[in-house]
């Protein structure tokens, strides 16, 4: 290290390693604290390292001595480059912005700042951790040393007015500079100590708890807590520990609006965007450290709420995640970011579940235990323990699991979720899952912010996302979101009218005016529509899918528009990555294979993509399907992104409505997984399924063999054996055993009243809500509702006997 970065003499030990590790040096007590304090403080920081550095693993297995090897190397590469000037610490990472404001360029330059603290703090981790080559390096603990103090002198100090993005100073910057000062703590003196903690009081003072709205809501309020909880170990503040633990309470009780966890598993950050696999994430893994952390001390997290938080791993989390990826469509800006994708996105939350699980219960723990082995083996595309990204404390707390011999892996479940507070819908299948993505005048279209998802904006517009058990899994991770053409995702209908990138504004979040956005399930099939209104479009249609036992049904109808463009609904889209070819068979017979081959087949009724799935068209649809190679870069959607090009191969199947529809409809039927042989005899099986009504005004359908009968009411009239007198969804399913169970919902949440018939003899109600009024049994079985708008399209479930 040259002697432009010396700043003082450092303490000298007989080892190295022995000063880096920090075990001899005086520790730097701040004035006034007692000494049993000054222990338990001490305790604490012992703690929050081992949540940082992880324990035990060996050095010398894999993949540990790979990880640790790659974090020395990423230390070497800060280590040769430091050079501090007045506005950088490393010249390709400069934060001093000559007009220092809000807009997109001083974003930048606070977002360079706050990557210099996380380069200090991947230097501090490779002096720490064994195996990095830099173990114990008096020069790495010099650059470190150095380096917090330039930080601090130059720019994020209690002199300096923040500029460019909030998070920066209050959450990325502070928590990276805290925990780089746990790690080197026993080498810093008090007068640092103190400086240090005098800048983030400055930008983090205890106002930002003082309520609980805007920038100090859900996972944000998460990491506002633990920016003040470092900060407080490192200062040894016990009334700021004290005020940022209470000021945790508010994230745990359930919202019915805005940021936060809702009773039906939702999760919102931003006002309207679904964020469990981004932001909900960033919160379990806040809270879960944090729990870790003060167990046992003067300060625990043990709200009142707290279970409620517990309660999240299986009712929001864990419906969204499939054999080691997460969900794309709860996860928003965060898919347009290269180096991550769907699977490495899940494998720190599956950490975070199983360090949360060591607070919870042990009936939670072990089936958490059992739930995240099962995802981690199965994850054949993307071994969590192969991710090169993943953090070494994930990686021990995830290899500790995998080497337990005791607990068995658990298989995916069967059921069917409705997240009605986020407009989502999953569905799980032996063999496979699906899930669909919408937007209301609750939920927007997309999110774009920071330069990131910048054409997002057809993800909300009914995008039905789907994978197999063991195929499929590679969908969405692969270059996927760069290349893939953004008006032809699977299962959307949308106008070609161009759209600029960012549509709707930075932070715009733009929603539709549409309000019949949900659905129905009875715990394992489900009925969901959506009044689709197209982003900055006229285009307007009515969707439906119906969730069964092999298939999902896909109605369209009442397809409008006066854009002057043509409008489409998109069947599938499937990703074959750089080489892929899969035969494709419609109708029965075997299509050409050679990239850029297209057709439209009039009248289709079935289509057969090998390795992937089948599809019917009960109705008779005339297809378009589009062999090509799509060429983008991450930067197209992303500011932040690589200009490097990239090139995949997609097989597209999609029905054109024509330039200015005024009616447009569509039905399919989705199988995933069946083979050829499979897809022609469900084809020819007329009985299997019917659809009893596809128009705007009602799409319904009919699966005798389920004894299933579901209906979307758009407006009020009569379909096969059910009338409503209002806008509504109803799901009828029929049981061995002589009941059956009604399944009824608002999900324009404007009901005053409801009156539901079904005409099929019943001679008794077993259960139901409190929203029934009033039951008629006999010929026909008569239900009335009394306001279900206070029920925000939470289905309303009645059990009755048939005869």
């Amino acid at each position: 290290m040259g002697s432009s970065l010396r700043r003082r003499t450092f303490l000298q030990a007989g080892g190295g390693a022995a000063l880096a590790l920090g075990l001899v040096g005086a520790a730097a007590v701040p004035a006034g604290a007692e000494e049993g304090e000054a222990q338990e403080f001490a305790a604490l920081r012992a703690t929050w390292r081992e949540l940082l550095l992880g324990t035990g693993f060996s050095p010398t297995a894999e993949p540990f001595r790979t990880l640790l090897a790659d974090l020395g190397g990423a230390a070497r590469a800060h280590l040769a480059a430091m050079a501090p000037a007045d506005g950088s610490l490393w010249p390709d990472a400069v934060w001093k912005d000559p007009e220092p404001d809000t807009d997109a360029e001083s974003y930048g330059f606070s977002a360079m700042m706050n990557e210099s603290f996380n380069r200090l703090g991947t230097l501090a981790q490779a002096w720490a951790q064994p195996g990095t080559g830099l173990t114990g390096d008096p020069a790495v603990l010099e650059a470190v040393l150095t380096g917090l103090d330039h930080v601090y002198t130059r720019v994020y100090n209690e002199r300096t007015t923040r500029y460019g993005n909030w998070w920066n100073w209050q959450i990325g910057g502070p928590q990276a500079l805290m925990d780089t000062c746990v790690l080197v703590h026993e080498h810093l003196p008090a007068d640092r100590i103190a400086a240090y903690c005098r800048a983030v009081d400055h930008f983090v003072p205890d106002s930002v708890f003082d309520s609980y709205t805007g920038t100090s809501t859900g996972a944000n309020r998460v990491d506002l807590c633990r920016s003040v909880v470092l900060r407080s170990l490192v200062g040894e503040n016990a009334d700021r520990l004290a005020r940022a633990v209470a000021a945790l309470d508010p994230v745990f009780p359930h919202v019915t609006g805005g940021d936060g966890f809702y009773a039906d598993g939702s999760f919102i950050q931003h006002r309207n965007v679904p964020y469990i696999g981004g932001y909900g994430s960033v919160l379990h893994d806040g809270v879960g450290r944090l729990m870790a952390l003060l167990r046992g001390s003067r300060w625990p997290v043990d709200s009142p709420d707290a279970q409620l938080f517990l309660d999240t791993v299986d009712d929001a989390i864990a419906p969204f995640v499939h054999n080691g990826l997460i969900m794309d469509n709860v996860s928003s800006r965060g898919i347009s970011r290269a180096g991550t994708s769907d699977h490495t996105r899940a494998h720190a939350l599956l950490a975070s579940i199983v360090l949360v699980g060591r607070g919870a219960s042990r009936e939670e723990n072990a089936r958490w235990r059992a739930m995240v082995k099962g995802w981690m083996l199965r994850d054949h595309h993307a071994p969590p323990l192969r991710n090169p990204k993943l953090s070494l404390v994930r990686a021990a707390l995830l290899q500790s699991l995998l080497d337990d011999a005791s607990v068995a892996p658990a298989p995916e479940p069967v059921g069917h979720r409705l997240f009605h507070h986020m407009d989502r819908v999953t569905h799980r299948r032996r063999g496979w899952c699906a899930s669909v993505s919408m937007a209301s005048r609750r939920i927007a279209h997309y999110e774009y912010g920071n330069g990131e998802h910048a054409r997002g904006y057809h993800t909300g517009a009914g995008w039905l996302s789907w994978w197999g058990d063991d195929f499929g899994l590679d969908q969405y991770s692969d270059a996927y979101w760069p290349t893939v053409d953004p008006y032809r995702l699977p299962g959307i209908t949308a106008s070609r009218k161009p759209l600029a990138d960012g549509e709707g504004g930075n932070w715009g979040q733009p929603v539709p005016a549409a309000e019949w956005v949900g659905g129905t399930t009875d715990g394992e099939f489900g009925a969901t529509g959506q009044h689709l209104i197209g982003l900055s479009s006229t285009m307007n249609a009515r969707k439906s899918w119906f969730w069964l036992d092999d298939s999902v049904v896909c109605l369209g109808a009442g397809i409008t528009s006066a854009d002057g463009h043509a409008v489409e609904t998109t069947v599938d889209n499937r990703a074959l990555g750089t080489t892929g070819a899969p035969a494709l068979t419609v109708d029965g017979r075997i299509q050409p294979t050679e990239q850029g081959w297209r057709r439209t087949f009039e009248n289709a009724g079935w289509a057969h993509v090998e390795g992937h799935a089948g599809y019917l068209f009960p109705q008779g649809l005339d297809l378009t399907v589009l062999r090509e190679e799509r060429t983008g870069a991450w930067r197209d959607i992303n500011a932040g992104g690589p200009t490097t090009p990239l090139t995949r191969r997609y097989l597209t199947l999609w029905t054109d409505h024509g330039t200015d529809p005024a009616g447009g409809d569509y039905a399919y039927v989705l199988l995933p997984g069946a083979s050829a042989a499979t897809t022609a005899r469900r084809a020819a099986d007329r009985g299997r399924l019917r659809i009893l009504a596809n128009t705007g005004s009602q799409q319904g359908i009919r699966a005798p063999r389920l004894g299933l009968t579901a209906v979307n009411f758009w407006a009020a009239g009569t379909v096969g054996p059910l009338t409503v007198d209002a806008p509504a969804s109803v799901l009828v399913r029929e049981h061995r055993d002589g009941t059956a169970t009604v399944v009824v919902s608002d999900p324009a949440r404007r009901a005053g009243s409801l009156e539901v018939t079904w005409a099929k003899r019943v001679s008794a109600v077993l259960s139901g809500p409190a929203t029934v009024t009033a039951v008629r049994t006999g010929a026909t079985l008569g239900l009335v509702f009394g306001d279900l708008a206070r029920t925000a399209g939470a289905p309303q479930r009645i059990r009755v006997r048939l005869g």
